[in-house]
């Protein structure tokens, strides 16, 4: 790549990669405003339109659309957790759930509130957060309502 340092065997590898840079998506799906990369991505992105999970658990009832995230189900059950923390003792199944962790360590707070000082480690966190300034409760009690 002219861009940055990556290489690969193929010129289609390379045409797909470029693509990165100019954030160009080439594929569109015809039935919402989802753009991707490959041909590939928009293929798993229209099972979502359809609610085909063709890639199903041999242990359990758990289904899905991609094959990265049936392996990564696969660890649920063999309890293997490749992602390991350098500093503790955490290990984890997806290396975004460790690269979360890490934050904890690094004291890093990436999620900031635009209505006051709060900050916090987790988009979800932020969300929740920002229901106090909304007054917003949208868990109600089924037994009192």
């Amino acid at each position: 790549c002219p861009i940055c340092e990556y290489a690969c065997t193929t010129s289609g590898g390379l045409k797909s990669h470029l693509l990165i840079h100019t954030r160009e998506k080439p594929f569109k799906c015809s039935l919402c405003e989802y753009a991707c990369i490959t041909s590939s991505s928009l293929k798993t992105h229209l099972l979502t339109h359809t609610g085909e999970k063709p890639f199903k658990c041999m242990l359990c009832e758990y289904a899905c659309t991609n094959s990265s995230n049936i392996k990564t189900h696969l660890m649920t059950h063999t309890g293997e957790k490749p992602f390991k923390c350098t500093i503790c003792e955490n290990a984890y199944i997806r290396s975004t759930d460790l690269k979360t962790h890490m934050l904890i360590h690094t004291r890093e707070k990436p999620f900031k509130c635009s209505l006051c000082e709060y900050a916090c480690i987790t988009s979800s966190s932020l969300k929740t957060h920002l229901l106090t300034h909304t007054g917003e409760k949208p868990f109600k009690c089924t037994i009192c309502e």
